[in-house]
């Protein structure tokens, strides 16, 4: 159980399978992946630690971007920003981290954490909070388990800087961040509460770096062996095929810090003739054939692309495209009725019961 290099193939593999369990939300990974380009020619290298190399009392950073996916397409990446989140909250606190670790495993915040890990010689822990992509700062495996949610370090690109001292609850966190993401322009670099190795232990979803570079190699492989990459994944994951079809509609708009909309999909080959629509706040929340729900968070909803099993975001999915939509297994953590609370579809507003995919 040791640390080892993150080759730059890795990061390649990486930002795809990211890009997946992003479940169309955490932004693109193209910007980091750039950034991660450059700091790799510049002579850097980053290190990924297991769980359970950390000590009990190692302090952790969990960072991630904050916004709106849209518009983390129109502001380019600096991997300074990210990095300055980190020093910033060390120097509030006093504490020097051991490692970094992403908030979510999902989309471009995969990337996030070895920037920063790039720039302060430090290991990426092998492990999230999410598991996937969420929108909201209560949506974690740590607010799950009751962690404390503050303090909380936002940078943006311009040198703004602020920092969230305390707050009574993890849905204070998320109204009270929220506004400050919007002042910046909806989209903010973050390093949230720090977390002790033990925490991080108890409460972090492991192996997840290393899930989504097996996502990420699976497809790359499929491509060069001109194999079906939707099958490489579901061979690598326990997944369900839910649907094949064309993106013949798409509503969506900037609010609050969020990107909410729906896409309709007409069916193709076993799904001719049915038609799915999908609601999302950042990430794909629940799905409907032709009207009756057959999946919703947390499961992740998975909008790939048919013919290069590459991700589609809410903010780039658009008319015309052929897509396979594809469900995966969320972690155990919230399944539970807490993490169901916290992140079931009821938790975004939908007065429906959870029915999973993968469970009775």
């Amino acid at each position: 159980m040791t640390a080892r290099d993150i080759t730059t193939e890795d990061i390649e593999d990486l930002a795809a399978g990211a890009w997946v369990l992003g479940t169309g939300g955490g932004g693109s990974p193209y910007l980091g992946l750039l950034n991660m380009r450059r700091l790799y020619a510049d002579g850097h290298c980053v290190r990924l630690m297991p769980v359970d190399d950390l000590d009990d009392q190692d302090w952790v950073a969990a960072v991630s971007n904050m916004g709106a996916p849209l518009v983390g397409q129109e502001r380019l990446t600096d991997s300074r920003t990210i990095a300055r989140a980190v020093t910033l909250m060390e120097s509030h606190t006093g504490y020097r981290f051991r490692a970094i670790m992403a908030l979510e495993i999902g989309g471009g915040n995969s990337i996030q954490p070895l920037m920063a890990a790039a720039h302060l010689d430090r290991p990426v822990v092998d492990a999230d909070m999410m598991g996937r992509a969420y929108p909201e700062a209560q949506m974690t495996s740590a607010a799950v388990g009751d962690l404390r949610p503050y303090p909380l370090a936002t940078v943006d690109v311009r040198g703004v800087e602020a920092i969230v001292e305390r707050v009574p609850s993890w849905t204070w966190m998320e109204r009270v961040s929220r506004r400050i993401c919007v002042e910046y322009g909806s989209i903010a670099s973050t390093c949230k509460a720090p977390r002790t190795g033990a925490e991080v232990k108890r409460w972090g979803i492991r192996g997840t770096t290393t899930k989504a570079i097996a996502i990420g190699r699976a497809l790359r492989l499929a491509r060069v062996g001109h194999a079906d990459p939707i099958a490489a994944i579901l061979a690598v994951e326990p997944g369900k095929v839910l649907f094949q079809g064309k993106a013949i509609d798409v509503e969506r708009r900037t609010t609050e810090g969020f990107l909410r909309g729906k896409a309709r999909f007409d069916g193709a080959a076993d799904w001719r003739g049915t038609r799915l629509e999908i609601a999302f706040q950042n990430e794909w929340i629940v799905a409907w054939l032709d009207g009756e729900p057959i999946a919703m968070s947390p499961d992740l909803i998975c909008v790939l692309d048919s013919v290069t099993g590459e991700a589609v975001g809410t903010e780039t999915v658009r008319y015309g495209q052929r897509v396979t939509v594809i469900a995966l297994p969320p972690p155990p953590v919230f399944l539970t009725p807490r993490g169901l609370a916290h992140v079931g579809p009821a938790a975004f507003g939908y007065d429906m019961p959870f029915r999973g995919v993968f469970t009775p």
